[in-house]
């Protein structure tokens, strides 16, 4: 559940009754949507609102003891409100959390000095204080609006967004498995930036999983029990007995190293040496990671892995990597997105089944490209997201938007699926122009306002949202 911190406006010289409704109403919303509620009780101020520097500092207070477990303030304007006690609380509160400003609606039949709310107006004078203490804060749709109001109702979905997208990236820790494919400077990328904050890189050398792995007896109770996981989670199809007992291994060294190592997301060394040397494709390994909301990137993309999972925390599904891969046929909006595949599962509009990695199979050999996990996605609505540092300027860039997968017919091997974007032929053009990545991190979710806001909004980042 995520839980907002509440604070009621009021101004003594408005009437207050409209703070002990107000208060009611949204607290009856918010609870309707399975959001929790930090709030000053009702009998330790004025209907339990702020509007002195003493309600400030009890409801600062209250924030403060329950930090922890507050994702997000919702500021709701029953009345005009006192800006200062608004800002005051968020300071004092110490919170670094997103800021949701609402105020209500007056009503035209009921402007008398007894219901008049003029929270039209109060709203500026709040935003105007949060600028001035430096506090971001996000909006309504529509300037005044009640707790009841689909308009609203919806804002209050995107806020749980944000909020979720802004603690997703506190203190995360991506770990980097092995090298990036020396082909691929594309997935190059600043750890100093994305330390700077406060997402950490944890970096392990491919020689020293395998060292694990290598002290691995076959029938060990841990390795059992991950070849088991693996059977339960996908059809091995033809996948070679010895294949899947390496693959098992893999897991084992790889959950190690997570666990030690703290990890929230990774990106793995998955081409060649790992096939070369090991005889197996980390594929299925990282799909089932993903699909437990452990983001996993292929191809040490880093990047990647961090946009994996912010929308996996910001929708509370799992999110795949994927390449912009091809046109489809003369449709300027319509593409084919593919990887090998390490797609999680629940995407795949079927069950899908283990096999080899045709592409790396030609070099390789096929007996040593087990382990990708195939189908065809499932239609559905998709936010895509892509993460870049910009080294040259010295700031993080992202774009950002929805689309949809379609029915339309296709036939190929991997992990797969047709994509249809509004204007794909201008966000093509951007992505190109901006020297981005051809992986972008899809998400079977609309999401992509909510995270927008985030990142833009609280972090500052440079973000390009596709409408």
């Amino acid at each position: 559940m995520n839980t907002l911190g509440i604070i009621v406006g009021n101004r003594g010289f408005f009437p207050d009754h409209l703070c002990d409704s107000g208060r009611k109403e949204i607290l009856s919303t918010l609870e309707k949507l399975g959001i929790g509620a930090v709030i000053l009780p009702a009998n330790e101020t004025k209907f339990g609102s702020v509007e002195s520097l003493a309600d400030a500092e009890k409801c600062a207070n209250l924030f403060r003891q329950n930090a922890d477990k507050i994702d997000g303030i919702l500021v709701t304007l029953p009345n005009f409100g006192d800006e200062r006690a608004v800002s005051n609380t968020i300071r004092w509160s110490g919170l670094n959390v997103p800021v949701l400003v609402q105020a209500y609606k007056d009503n035209p039949s009921a402007m008398s000095i007894r219901d008049r709310r003029d929270s039209f107006c109060g709203k500026m004078s709040v935003c105007n204080s949060l600028r001035q203490y430096n506090i971001p804060f996000t909006l309504t749709t529509l300037h005044t609006v009640n707790p009841n109001e689909k308009s609203f109702i919806n804002d209050l979905q995107n806020f749980i967004v944000t909020c979720r997208a802004v603690k997703a990236l506190k203190g995360l820790r991506v770990g980097a498995l092995g090298a990036r494919p020396a082909a691929f400077n594309t997935v190059r990328f600043s750890e100093k930036l994305f330390e700077k904050y406060g997402i950490s890189v944890e970096t392990l050398d491919l020689y020293e999983l395998f060292g694990w792995v290598s002290k691995m007896k076959d029938d060990a109770s841990e390795v059992q029990a991950k070849l088991s996981q693996i059977k339960d989670y996908v059809k091995v199809g033809t996948t070679p007995p010895t294949v899947l007992i390496k693959m098992a291994k893999f897991g084992v060294a790889l959950d190690k190293w997570i666990k030690e190592a703290r990890l929230n997301a990774t990106a793995i060394q998955c081409w060649t040496a790992m096939e070369q040397f090991f005889g197996v494709v980390p594929c299925a390994m990282m799909s089932m990671l993903s699909n437990m909301g452990m983001s996993s990137a292929c191809e040490v993309d880093v990047t990647g892995a961090v946009a994996m999972h912010v929308m996996a925390k910001a929708s509370e599904k799992p999110s795949a990597i994927v390449d912009w891969n091809n046109n489809f046929g003369d449709d300027p909006d319509k593409g084919v997105i593919f990887h090998c595949s390490n797609l999680p599962k629940d995407i795949f509009e079927k069950a899908p089944v283990m096999d080899y990695q045709a592409i790396i199979a030609g070099t390789v050999g096929k007996d040593n490209t087990y382990g990708t996990v195939v189908g065809r996605l499932k239609p559905t609505a998709i936010t895509y997201f892509r993460i870049s540092t910009d080294d040259i300027n010295g700031k993080i860039r992202a774009y950002i938007g929805e689309g949809e997968l379609t029915k339309d017919p296709l036939k190929t091997f991997g992990g797969y699926g047709v994509v249809k974007i509004k204007d794909f032929q201008k966000l093509l053009r951007y992505i190109c122009e901006n020297g981005f990545e051809h992986h972008v991190a899809v998400n079977p979710s609309n999401v992509a306002q909510g995270i927008n806001e985030a990142l833009s909004k609280y972090l500052r980042w440079d973000v390009y949202l596709h409408q």
